[in-house]
């Protein structure tokens, strides 16, 4: 597979990854910062995306917002995806400012996250035009966070392999530390609740 086509196929991932959040979109766009060799390259990568991340949000909460049978199905027959989906919501809608941009960009690093953050805005009543705001400036958080990553790496080590192995051991290293404070905090909220 040539450059582009790697990439194109990174693009398609992170587009698609917030419909089915089990592609390894991050693997996929490390593979294709590294086959690009120059800094522009990378850039450019970075802004595609940015840009595919945004629009995968747009999509699924669009077809979440026109009550899309086959996502309503999914939460019909998982009742912890509909129940993550419920306590988002009821976060979202009390946050606000700085709290709520938190929230939107700590998702794109929890597995799924993302995911379910869009289901919880599609479902809810309130406007998603702050949330598309905040998507975006996720969106280009997490791009050029990934981005940033395997290009280092590329720098770093001399095999691609190698480049490879260590950026996606420290994206899933960063995104495992990223759940535990998440899990951490939930049940602080949970006990202070009480």
């Amino acid at each position: 597979m040539g450059p582009v086509w790697i990439c194109a196929l990174a693009l398609l991932a992170v587009l698609g990854d917030a419909f089915l959040p089990f592609i390894p979109s991050g693997t996929l766009v490390i593979l294709a910062v590294l086959n690009t060799s120059e800094m522009e390259g990378a850039l450019l990568l970075a802004a595609g995306v940015a840009v595919a991340s945004f629009l995968g949000d747009l999509v699924l909460l669009n077809l979440v917002r026109r009550g899309s049978p086959s996502v309503q199905r999914r939460l019909d027959h998982r009742p912890e995806l509909a129940a993550s989906v419920a306590r988002l919501q009821q976060y979202l809608t009390s946050q606000t400012g700085w709290a709520a941009a938190l929230l939107v960009i700590v998702a794109r690093f929890v597995p799924a996250g993302r995911t379910i953050l869009d289901l919880a805005v599609g479902n809810s009543t309130d406007s998603s035009r702050r949330f598309l705001r905040l998507s975006a400036l996720a969106a280009l958080v997490w791009a050029s966070y990934i981005v940033s990553l395997g290009w280092l790496n590329s720098r770093w080590f001399n095999t691609d392999w190698l480049s490879l192995v260590v950026s996606c051991f420290a994206a899933t290293a960063i995104s495992t530390t990223v759940v535990r404070l998440v899990r951490r905090r939930r049940r602080e909220l949970a006990l202070a609740g009480r």
